[in-house]
């Protein structure tokens, strides 16, 4: 058994993955744009990711754009029978590259195929609806068009599953009466609890809840208060941010993501890090 096991499981649409995944948008160049500084390093984070054991791997093809699942492919392909590749579309690179959107049926169409073909797939595991109605975060808007257009790829057997990233409770809401939604990407962690009560109703219904950015929006004050934690365990103030957002809800599905063979070890041990009822309480006090 590897040691990231011990973070469990939970479902993801009719798939079972290790609650401890790997995000590739680091993989790319900088500001997640271009080939990445070293092309070698970046497929062995690839395979040691799925030596140590993880089953789901996040990803999109605007991450380059291209770049991340070209390289998925050329170290993993072909593909474990329980390895579960999610992505998502709904945004396009600028030339400058800036994150625009792409909602247009026109727009998802040729991502869904984008992504299968740069990953090699003939269906995709999971796609995420990326709602861009505001860059820095979730904002309100109707998901109807976007999300029908990608319900119909679903029918056509292109898509398996379908979920939601940067959303609102509203729109979750509205997207789960147009079709199945598997899972909800947003930025949540210890500093950012705007979707405490969203993330306890995804659980009472079995839906799964990928936070990211899971050390992004802190004050100086909260990341000190963090520090302070990692210290005493002797762990990396990452590892205990993750290891929180394990213990947060069981419908947590992690995918922190690192270039780097050292990062990418530290972040697996996290499932082995124990948090006391006292830890846990003074994390929580974080977000006051």
């Amino acid at each position: 058994m590897s040691s990231i096991d011990h973070s469990g499981t939970f479902q993801l649409g009719d798939r079972t993955v290790k609650r401890l995944g790997y995000g590739a948008m680091q993989l790319a160049g900088p500001g997640v744009f271009g080939p990445p500084k070293d092309h070698d390093a970046a497929l062995a984070v690839l395979r040691e990711a799925v030596a140590s054991g993880v089953n789901h791997i996040d990803t999109s093809d605007f991450y380059g754009p291209h770049v991340t699942n070209r390289l998925i492919r050329e170290a993993l392909a072909p593909y474990g029978d329980d390895l579960v590749i999610v992505t998502k579309v709904g945004a396009r690179r600028g030339e400058d590259g800036s994150w625009l959107p792409a909602f247009s049926p026109e727009q998802l169409t040729q991502a869904v195929h984008d992504n299968l073909r740069n990953l090699g797939l003939d269906a995709l595991d999971v796609v995420n609806l990326r709602c861009m109605f505001d860059t820095h975060g979730p904002a309100e808007g109707s998901i109807e068009a976007p999300l029908t257009a990608l319900a119909e790829l679903q029918r056509a057997g292109l898509v398996r599953h379908i979920g939601l990233s940067n959303v609102t409770s509203a729109q979750v809401a509205q997207g789960r009466g147009i079709c199945e939604i598997v899972c909800v990407q947003n930025h949540y962690n210890l500093a950012h609890r705007a979707d405490d009560a969203l993330i306890d109703e995804l659980a009472r219904q079995g839906i799964a809840y990928v936070p990211f950015f899971p050390l992004g929006g802190f004050s100086p004050l909260q990341s000190s208060a963090l520090t302070d934690v990692a210290r005493r365990l002797d762990a990396t103030a990452m590892q205990v941010a993750l290891a929180w957002l394990l213990r947060r809800a069981p419908n947590i599905l992690l995918i922190p993501g690192t270039s780097s063979l050292a990062h990418l070890r530290e972040n697996l041990a996290v499932s082995e890090l124990a948090l006391s009822p006292q830890v846990m309480a003074q994390l929580d006090a974080i977000a006051a």
